[in-house]
């Protein structure tokens, strides 16, 4: 199955709430960041809607999954691949929940190194939002990309800019992912992409027609 990786950020007129929490003077205190993380059936700037019931879907299994089981953790910025990088968790979703077509959600900033620089943007005073990561299939339906087979990888944290409608949605078109039978991502697009780009001079059409044979092989036996 050859899925997309689909990142998006929410309304931009929908704002986040920052709420430092101190049990007493002497232990240190905890930030977390609350608001808007993914948003159903509106047409995006991209084109794309999300189905509600897609969304719902998938909501539930993030929560079953990965929320409860203390593992939604998500990155200081997006990054391109279809995993999440311990060594840049910033923060770990503590709750999501359905209000209408959005998915509010609340998230505990982490005290691992991009964590500590999330609080000191929030502490000078930086706005940052978040920002949903996902991988899904693009089905096109009435002028409209309609994205099915959701499933959603984290959400993280992002800048957010001042002039909010300056924040532009963005798919990463050229990074195809396969879903192997056991449920892992790899990038066997990506690996075949950088092969193509370093086609030797002599023999091209040979090469290239061996790369291809062997993508195919290795998408049939993943």
């Amino acid at each position: 199955m050859s899925l997309s990786l689909i990142v998006e950020k929410p309304a931009p007129e929908e704002q986040f709430e920052y709420i430092l929490e101190e049990k007493d003077r002497s232990s240190p205190s905890t930030l977390y960041i609350k608001g808007p993380y993914m948003m159903a059936e509106s047409v995006n700037r991209n084109n794309r809607v999300y189905p509600i019931s897609e969304m719902i879907r998938e909501v539930e299994r993030y929560k079953t999954e990965m929320i409860t089981t203390a593992r939604a953790m998500g990155e200081l910025n997006h990054p391109t691949t279809a995993d999440v990088d311990l060594e840049r968790a910033c923060h770990i979703v503590t709750e999501m929940n359905q209000d209408g077509n959005v998915f509010m959600g609340k998230s505990k900033v982490l005290t691992t190194p991009c964590g500590l620089i999330v609080r000191s943007l929030i502490n000078d005073g930086v706005r940052v939002g978040m920002s949903s990561r996902a991988l899904g299939q693009l089905v096109e339906s009435n002028g409209k990309n309609v994205v099915k087979d959701l499933r959603l990888i984290a959400v993280d944290c992002v800048a957010d800019p001042s002039f909010p409608k300056a924040f532009v949605n963005g798919i990463l078109e050229s990074k195809q992912w396969v879903l192997s039978t056991e449920g892992r991502f790899e990038e066997h697009y990506d690996k075949f992409e950088r092969d193509i780009a370093n086609l030797p001079s002599k023999n091209a059409d040979e090469y290239l027609r061996k790369l291809m044979l062997e993508f195919i092989n290795t998408i049939k036996n993943s």
